[in-house]
């Protein structure tokens, strides 16, 4: 015959209270806390070396250690010491380069860096001018390169003066090669530095993601580069105002240097290396 009764009705005390198991939390400024054995309550006004302090409802203050044997809200909890903040990861200028706040512009130097252009400039400036401005470095635009020879003669490069130059399209076999190569002859050739890019103009350093483009047109021969470009982005481009709010639009969708072609970006940091080099 089945006990329909069980077989202890006692074994179970449902008036007996469970034991509630302790969480851990680590303590805080303004963290309000009860001292489970003398029941003192107050909020958190010091941490430091295991112990901290307590401050109650009347503005009376007592010392405790950090750890168990508190409540919070009337449930257990052991404390335990504050969260260590992450070090923040130092601030990046759009360069890359670790920015140093506060910091002001150094005294120009004697060197320089040239560039062929305005647009040229605008885009080093934006990506390098925090860096070149603690450099004491300036940047400068010739508006083409062919009569660079003569205006290396000119600026007179020399020890503690020197000079980097930025050309487009400095390709094998170019315009722009010889040029370079005229200059590397010259009686200032030993403290100047003619790097180039690739590209027939800066505009395609930009990456053509950063457009919306898988890749940047082909513009043929007979038509300008600049005029093809804004006509196969469907930008105006009968005007030199125009192409000044074409090239406004791309730069704008430079963040950093992230967003250029690497053929550029080493360039300029060489350029930058050698004009600050001491000697």
């Amino acid at each position: 015959m089945s006990d329909r009764y069980g077989k202890d009705v006692l074994a179970s005390n449902p008036h007996q209270r469970r034991k509630v198991r302790a969480t851990e939390r680590p303590v805080e400024l303004g963290l309000v806390v009860e001292d489970a054995e003398t029941g003192y309550v107050g909020a958190v006004v010091r941490v430091e070396y295991g112990r901290m302090d307590l401050e109650d409802r009347r503005g009376k203050v007592r010392g405790f250690p950090v750890g168990p044997g508190y409540l919070i809200d009337g449930a257990p909890v052991i404390l335990t010491p504050p969260r260590k903040a992450a070090p923040a990861a130092p601030k990046r200028t759009a360069s890359g380069s670790v920015a140093v706040p506060g910091a002001r512009a150094r005294v120009a130097l004697g060197s320089r860096i040239y560039v062929e252009g305005r647009h040229d400039a605008e885009l080093v400036e934006q990506v390098w001018g925090d860096d070149l401005r603690i450099e004491g470095v300036v940047v400068e635009y010739l508006g083409g390169v062919d009569d660079l020879a003569a205006v290396v003669a000119e600026f007179a490069p020399g020890p503690g003066r020197r000079l980097g130059v930025l050309v487009d399209h400095l390709v094998a076999g170019s315009k722009e090669e010889r040029i370079a190569a005229e200059v590397a002859r010259g009686p200032g050739g030993p403290h100047t530095l003619v790097v180039g890019h690739p590209y027939v103009d800066i505009w395609q350093a930009v990456k053509p993601q950063r457009l919306g483009l898988e890749k940047w047109p082909t513009i043929p021969r007979n038509i300008e580069w600049k005029h093809g470009i804004c006509e196969a982005l469907g930008l105006p481009h009968h005007t030199q105002a125009d192409i000044a709010r074409a090239w406004q639009r791309i730069r704008s969708r430079v963040r950093d240097w992230n967003d250029l072609d690497p053929a550029l970006i080493g360039r300029v940091e060489e350029l930058i290396d050698f004009v600050t080099a001491p000697g």
